[in-house]
């Protein structure tokens, strides 16, 4: 009989519907667990499961310091799961400090600074032979220059994950020609210089999928999943506002996703976007996520592969639990997204995935406060808006 009579404690780092996906995978598992963040109202600061530690920060030294700070409780090392950015940066350079005290399974630190810059990926990308839209990186207006390379339309979006860019602009840009991308550029270059330009994959937002992975020592493959978008926001170019487990293309995109994350040495938690051309009906890369957990990571959860507790289990060396059956596929939802998607689409509906289960990413019957919190602000913002 399979052991599930957890004592190592998972720390997450982060509060938001990545990290609530996390705590609930983990929470009803029985995984003891604590989670950090700088905001205590955020929706995994507020679920029932794990214990809350509010920090200052969520990158820097003063994240590392409250890290070891947590250690002296602990007899053995504890799993950290980051689910931002800047955090996984941080961990990364700090990790010969927190590999005494913590299980995080990282790639060579170069080589994840490269995959996390959308041009590095892109170079490794063409040298391994993946399929992926041509890209050339905006460093100045001299670099305006190469755009007469690619094919439009095109969309222009940062080159790495930028906090004072996304304060002011959209997550990305679909530009139709080469003054729009000129023009675009010189608006955004003394905020963020550093862009990518990549030539646009014809399709509509339903047909963007993603492989969720956990891989172990060696490249093994400890977890994977294959999901799809059903509706972004904003449509077009923005996050996932709803998706879903996907069928069609399932084996294509796990076995692409494992070979490249295989050549180039990547190993921990990660996933890769993919988006269909209808123009040929191929899949092409668009980005992976790196060393954190994905947006939507719950959507694999809810559909029988719970990848946080698959990690979980391999770096404590227990063996793997059998995947779940599958009563009905389910979607994940943001509401709140999915519904100005949905009303800025003209309400045109997912055929495939109509008959599935529906589970909202703040609603779960055994730990409701996140989505109560969620009602109470969209109350008093409806309330504050009409005086």
């Amino acid at each position: 009989m399979t052991s599930r009579n957890y004592s190592v404690p998972a720390i997450i780092v982060g509060g938001g519907l990545n990290a609530l996906g996390i705590v609930r995978s983990l929470g009803n598992e029985g995984v003891p667990l604590i989670v950090l963040c700088n905001d205590l109202k955020l929706p995994a600061m507020r679920s029932r499961f794990g214990r809350k530690v509010f920090i200052p920060q969520l990158e820097g030294s003063s994240l590392i310091d409250n890290l070891l700070e947590l250690t002296k409780e602990f007899s053995t090392p504890a799993i950290l799961f980051v689910t931002e950015e800047k955090t996984v940066i941080t961990v990364s350079e700090y990790r010969e400090r927190l590999s005494t005290f913590f299980l995080i399974r990282l790639p060579q630190h170069e080589r994840l600074m490269q995959l996390m810059h959308k041009q590095g990926f892109y170079e490794l990308a063409e040298i391994n032979n993946s399929p992926v839209p041509k890209t050339i990186s905006l460093r100045s207006t001299d670099d305006l220059a190469l755009v007469s390379k690619l094919k439009l339309p095109c969309i222009l979006k940062p080159g790495k994950k930028d906090y004072a860019y996304g304060a002011r602009f959209k997550k990305a840009y679909k530009v139709n020609s080469v003054s729009d991308i000129t023009e675009r550029y010189k608006e955004i270059q003394p905020v963020l210089s550093d862009m990518v330009v990549q030539e646009w994959i014809e399709g509509a937002d339903s047909e963007i999928y993603f492989c969720l992975q956990y891989i172990g020592k060696d490249g093994a493959i400890v977890s994977s999943f294959v999901g799809r978008k059903i509706r972004s926001w904003p449509p077009n170019i923005g996050g996932t506002a709803s998706c879903t487990i996907a069928d069609e293309g399932a084996q294509v995109l796990h076995e692409t996703t494992r070979l490249f994350f295989q050549q180039v040495g990547f190993t921990g938690m990660g996933s890769m976007e993919y988006k269909r051309d209808n123009r040929d009906g191929l899949f092409y890369m668009v980005e992976p996520t790196v060393s954190r957990t994905d947006f939507q990571e719950e959507v694999a959860t809810i559909n029988g592969v719970n990848i946080p507790l698959a990690a979980y289990r391999y770096e404590l060396g227990l063996p793997q639990l059998a995947r779940h059956d599958l009563v009905s596929p389910s979607i994940w939802r943001d509401p709140l997204s999915d519904k100005w998607s949905l009303e800025e689409g003209n309400g045109a509906p997912d055929k495939r995935s109509r008959s599935h289960i529906v589970f909202d990413a703040y609603w779960r019957w055994n730990d409701p406060l996140p989505w109560l919190d969620f009602m109470i602000n969209r109350l008093v913002s409806r309330l504050a808006s009409k005086r």
